[in-house]
């Protein structure tokens, strides 16, 4: 029985009565009043309504709840009296009494009269909450005067406890501090020494105006997004595929922070952009966020179960990214804190399930003039290869077994296997099966194929067939695609043109439909306008709806999060009446109001949020804190946060001199230790080469079986679900990261060259201070220079040592630092 929408009675209200009961003095107050619903045995009642007639009679998924004439037949009868599994209704509070229960039956037994018009009984997940997160975004009035509003409020929040902000950064701090936060690089010594520099009261505005422009700032908050979006470049589960190209989404993500698209069109072009009005490949490329959920491409897979699976992750995914509710609580049985029903989890399912993948043509640049020029020979040699193993003649008998086996599968059982691995190994496998040969694009037929040497199925046991060697012809087949150059898809979805209905899972479990859905959004926030056609565009442009009271907030916290290291609300994830609260309310509301009126303007809110006094505080602990704001809530000063896994990597790249800077493109190998590819099922590591081995840490490659062993140690997500907030732990495999790795050793040597060849003086002290610039944006101090001092000497006395070594163990030093992997 789905909570919210199932109605049972509870306890009861009347007496008991002698006479013959009478529906509206016995009956009607036990069907007026609601139990609350557990997920167990009830739900097995699924789709039981008590307040109409005819449903009570047709009943759900268990058979008719009440059969008039017969209360002994009833399933409403049984489950207030025996129950299931000892079980009985309600499950909470006291059962209904013997009188009750007689009451009940009487009226069933004289024929279950019902007034016309059924009976008005409440609903769970009523639209009412007093929860704050649902309440309409207000925007509040600063509550002193101050040059930033955001100021304003921070400013009257520590006034009111009798605390004094702290004072502004060391401008070293500051441009290092902004760049990390803007681009995800640290400035360089020419920048650092020009901003120094630079005392005019615009100096600082300039800057932050630069970093807003930088190509580089797509970059580093496109990795916040791929986070929530669950980006990978491989399928999950065991055999773990490789997304060949999955990297086209991440591309639009770059290009779409770098253009400051709108968060609504933003919003819009991911959640539904093939449903744009004459939608072009850009455009729909936006719905790739859906694509990243994980898939299989194992044969005997169940495939409705599978792509049922991948319903609830987009499902769950939109639920946590743009509302920030924990929906998927919901899947199995009324959400246990929120108003967010059965019903409401499965009206947002709709919305997806009605959607399919796809893959679009769409060369990248570069990527058609090498095609061209080699297809001729590529399609020549795969002719020759097909008529060695007699492919044009066999695959048509394959295909012809197949279409039996799909129209009498009960009579080709030796057949349905390969229904599957049709299915499985070739998107939209059966449409393409059933379509004439004729008729089918090249991709498609060349797909087929494919299929068929990899899994000819009982044809292949035939004696002349089986002397053809078809696993060997497979592996010539794949290795002459691998050969020649191909032409990278779009990943992306599209509306099915027969969409298949949407029934409540009860408990959660897809092979027991409940009660029939249609799309919809949860009844506790604003319905959808009227008369609009429920589909995703609809759901796209309600999530992004000025009367939507959490999609601004949810966004603008995630940047809050960003900069200051947690947000206003720390629960990023979660709005939910388990939330952490607000430290803040008045200034997240204000910031949610600003967002919408600047039009949903990212870059606006960004530098509206560095720009203020409160980013720029120092982030230097202060004892008087300690026992007052130990987590700084209050913005008492700035947080001194660890940076990100992708940024270590990309500092020790710029400090070293070696960083790529080239944006987008296909995702990278930096050296894998070659145990740990061993670990993972079939899978290869081919080590880039050239400038490749060098790109920014967004860009490496991600498999999900074999995650990049530096990025998970410093606590990259798994990218199984969406991630809206990491973690920063501290461990010792850390340090022998920094210490050890061969990437960061190769980088040590680097940035000794550098230090070498650039620091523009032959002595230590020049020397030393270039090194600083490079790894802190800073010079060194008294106690650091004769620490660093006695350290070079000691190396530079080792046998054999010569300037190059001593000053690559200074370099690996000041890698390892802890101030070089945080964010002041």
């Amino acid at each position: 029985m789905a909570v919210g929408e199932i109605l049972l009675f509870v306890m009861a209200v009347s007496t008991a009565s002698a006479a013959a009961p009478d529906f509206s003095r016995d009956i009607r107050p036990l069907l007026q009043k609601r139990c609350v619903m557990c997920h167990g045995p009830a739900q097995q009642m699924s789709g039981l309504r008590l307040d109409r007639r005819e449903d009570a009679l047709k009943g759900g998924y268990s058979g008719p709840a009440i059969i008039a004439g017969n209360a002994s037949a009833s399933l409403l009868v049984k489950m207030v009296t025996t129950g299931r599994d000892g079980r009985v209704m309600p499950p909470a509070g006291p059962h209904l009494t013997t009188d009750e229960v007689a009451h009940i039956r009487g009226w069933i037994d004289a024929g279950a009269s019902w007034p016309d018009g059924g009976i008005s009984l409440p609903l769970a997940g009523s639209p009412k909450s007093t929860h704050w997160a649902f309440q309409p975004v207000r925007r509040p009035n600063p509550p002193i005067a101050a040059a930033n509003p955001i100021d304003a409020f921070v400013l009257a929040r520590l006034r009111q406890e009798g605390i004094e902000p702290s004072p502004e950064a060391a401008r070293t701090t500051l441009i290092r501090r902004v760049s990390i936060d803007l681009t995800g690089l640290v400035p360089t010594p020419a920048e650092v020494a020009a901003f120094v520099a630079d005392n005019s009261p615009a100096g600082y505005e300039r800057l932050v105006d630069s970093l807003l422009a930088s190509p580089h700032y797509g970059e580093k908050w496109a990795r916040h997004w791929l986070d929530l979006a669950r980006y990978a470049d491989s399928d999950g589960y065991e055999q773990d595929g490789i997304r060949v190209n999955a990297w086209r989404y991440r591309d639009w993500v770059i290009h779409a922070f770098n253009r400051n698209m709108p968060f609504d069109q933003f919003t819009i072009a991911q959640i539904a952009g093939d449903l744009i009005p004459g939608a072009t490949i850009e455009q729909r490329a936006g719905t790739g966020f859906h694509r990243n959920t994980l898939t299989s491409r194992e044969g005997g897979i169940d495939v409705a179960q599978l792509r049922d699976e991948q319903v609830v992750d987009r499902t769950n995914t939109i639920g946590t990214v743009w509302l920030g509710l924990t929906i998927e609580c919901a899947r199995c049985h009324d959400h246990k804190y929120d108003p967010i029903t059965q019903r409401d989890y499965y009206q947002m399912f709709a919305f997806m399930n009605s959607s399919e993948e796809v893959n679009l043509e769409d060369p990248a640049p570069g990527e058609l003039g090498p095609y061209l020029r080699k297809l001729t020979e590529y399609r020549k040699q795969l002719a020759e290869l097909l008529a060695h193993y007699n492919i044009p003649e066999l695959q048509p008998q394959w295909e012809h077994e197949l279409l039996r086996a799909m129209a009498n599968p009960e009579e080709r059982l030796e057949w349905t296997q390969n229904l599957d691995y049709v299915r499985v190994y070739l998107d939209h496998g059966w449409e393409v099966l059933r379509t004439p040969p004729e008729k089918r694009t090249w991709k498609q037929s060349h797909g087929l194929t494919r299929v068929f040497l990899k899994s000819p199925g009982p044809l292949g046991t035939r004696p002349d067939v089986k002397a053809l060697k078809f696993s060997e012809g497979f592996q010539k087949f794949e290795a002459l695609d691998a050969k020649y150059p191909r032409l990278s898809e779009v990943p992306a979805m599209a509306e099915m043109a027969q969409p298949p209905r949407t029934f409540l899972h009860v408990c959660g479990d897809f092979r027991n439909p409940g009660i029939e859905v249609q799309p919809d959004t949860p009844a506790v926030l604003p319905p959808l306008p009227s008369g609009v056609r429920h589909d995703r565009m609809a759901l796209a442009r309600w999530l992004v709806a000025p009367e939507n009271p959490l999609t601004a907030r949810v966004a603008v916290n995630r940047m809050w999060q960003e900069l200051f290291g947690k947000g206003i609300v720390a629960t990023s994830e979660d709005f939910g009446k388990r939330c952490d609260p607000p430290s803040h309310p008045e200034l997240l509301d204000w910031l949610a109001s600003e967002f919408v009126a600047s039009g949903w303007d990212i870059k606006h809110m960004l530098k509206l949020m560095v720009m203020s006094s409160t980013y720029r505080q120092s982030s230097r602990a202060r004892p008087d804190l300690d026992q007052r704001d130990p987590a700084n809530l209050l913005l008492a000063r700035q947080s001194r946060l660890r940076m990100p896994a992708e940024l270590i990597r990309d500092a020790m790249l710029e400090a070293s001199g070696l960083l790529n800077p080239a944006i987008g493109g296909r995702s990278v190998r930096p050296p894998m230790p070659a145990s740990l590819v061993k670990v993972a099922y079939r899978a290869k590591w081919e080590e880039s080469e050239g400038p490749d081995r060098d790109r920014r840490g967004l860009y490496t490659f991600f498999q999900r079986s074999i995650p990049y062993p530096q990025l998970m140690l410093f606590d990259a997500p798994n990218s199984l679900v969406t991630c809206s907030r990491r973690e920063r732990s501290t461990t010792p495999l850390q340090a022998l990261e920094l210490l050890d790795d061969p990437v960061f050793y190769e980088g040590a040597q680097a940035m000794a060259f550098r230090i070498l060849h650039e620091s523009g003086g032959a002595d230590f002290r020049s020397r030393l201070a270039y090194a600083y610039s490079l790894a802190f944006a800073r010079e060194p101090d008294s106690q650091e220079f004769a620490a660093m001092s006695r350290y070079y000497d000691r190396e530079r006395s080792k046998p054999h040592a010569d300037e190059a070594a001593a000053w690559t163990a200074v370099s690996s030093v000041l890698l390892n630092v802890d101030e070089f992997i945080t964010r002041e």
